[in-house]
């Protein structure tokens, strides 16, 4: 099978890749069961990109019920040794307001009862993988060169913390996330980033900032709404086509 250049995985807001030409659709079962929908397989900049909608392409999957394991496991299947994964997040500190495209480089991870490893005991390798660095170093560094000769402004670093949802978090939870260092909130970040780790998955995070976190903005009572949540990812989204383009234009 051809190898994939780049896997891009699409968070809310995010459901299709512009451009992507000549995109066939790849479906079917996992060891660990169906892929949240079908992997779009196709090129971009003459180069083979392959594209996954993480809460499925309308949308109907919460991210406690992603099949993360599934998901990664088909992009791995189908060639793929490079993931850019698109998180949709609220912003917590001052460099991080709404319509920020962010990289982060560290990570919580507040979840709990997800399916969070490939190795679960059932017979076979008990893998403990070094997660020190949860985002790929040298995949950040051709992101953010990419976006440096795109034009496209890109914070680099920060904490992202992943919470459980669907819920928004309470200004309490915020306030302890700050406290613990944690710069954006997003509900998808973990185990997905713990379970391309496993599979020796280059991977990085692309934060988009939708909204501030409750208690995080200058009015600490705006009330979040998905019009303007929808509204922030659509204008931050601009800078997605000129990035992809430059980083698949430099491999």
């Amino acid at each position: 099978m051809a190898a994939i250049d780049l896997a891009v995985i699409g968070g809310t807001g995010v459901y299709r890749l512009a451009n992507l030409q000549y995109a066939e659709a790849v479906e079917g079962d996992t060891p660990f069961g169906k892929p949240s929908g079908p992997v779009r397989v196709g090129r971009l900049r003459g180069r083979r990109v392959a594209f996954l909608a993480r809460h499925g392409e309308g949308h109907s999957l919460p991210p406690h019920r992603v099949n993360y394991r599934a998901n990664l496991w088909q992009l791995k299947q189908l060639g793929a040794s490079r993931v850019l994964a698109i998180n949709t997040v609220g912003g917590i500190t001052e460099r991080f307001g709404p319509r920020v495209l962010a990289l982060p480089d560290q990570l919580i991870d507040y979840t709990w009862g997800r399916a969070s490893s490939f190795w679960d005991g059932e017979g076979g390798e008990v893998l403990h993988v070094d997660f020190g660095d949860p985002y790929t170093p040298s995949l950040r560094a051709e992101v953010l060169a990419a976006a440096d000769r795109a034009g496209v402004a890109l914070v680099d670093g920060g904490c992202y913390g992943a919470t459980q949802g669907p819920r928004l978090e309470t200004k309490a939870e915020i306030a302890r996330m700050r406290r613990d260092g944690c710069d954006l909130v997003g509900m998808t970040g973990m185990p997905e980033a713990g379970l391309a780790r496993e599979l020796g998955l280059d991977y990085a995070c692309l934060a988009i900032v939708a909204n501030w976190a409750a208690g995080a903005g200058p009015d600490p009572d705006e009330q979040i709404t998905l019009q303007d949540v929808l509204a922030n990812v659509e204008a931050a989204s601009a800078g997605l086509g000129p990035l992809l383009s430059s980083l698949l234009a430099a491999d």
